[in-house]
């Protein structure tokens, strides 16, 4: 049996001020952007390197999906992004005026700082000490 998770919503405000910070402040693929109804769109992004899964990045259409918006996970880190290359990838953040929330640390699975996306959401971002990991 082989299965995966191809993507994963997450909830913004707009779609072009997430495309636009998913691709020029992240440096993410904008993969698909699809116009489905008068309001909604199917847009999807990756990180540069990913082949798989995604990011849909998903227009809050309703109150309560608004008051998600940056705090899908309650606070906690949401999600994990991997890097080859630590320092590269820190700096683009700090170049992009991107918050970081917990500065760069040293932990028995890697290097890792927590960083905030423009909505909220904290992201790891992660060199592994395993590469294949």
């Amino acid at each position: 049996m082989h299965q995966q998770i191809a993507m994963i919503s997450l909830v913004v405000r707009d779609y072009d001020e997430a495309i636009s910070y998913y691709t020029q402040k992240l440096k993410f693929v904008l993969v698909e952007d699809t116009q489905q109804s008068e309001t909604k769109r199917w847009v999807r992004v990756r990180p540069q390197g990913q082949s798989s899964f995604c990011l849909l990045l998903a227009k809050a259409a309703t109150e309560l999906q608004t008051s998600r918006v940056g705090n899908q996970t309650g606070g906690r880190v949401f999600l994990f992004l991997y890097t080859d290359n630590f320092n590269r990838d820190y700096q683009n953040l700090l170049d992009n005026n991107i918050r970081i929330v917990r500065p760069p640390s040293v932990e028995n699975y890697g290097t890792v700082a927590v960083f905030e996306d423009l909505y909220g959401n904290l992201w790891d971002l992660i060199e592994p000490v395993d590469a294949n990991a």
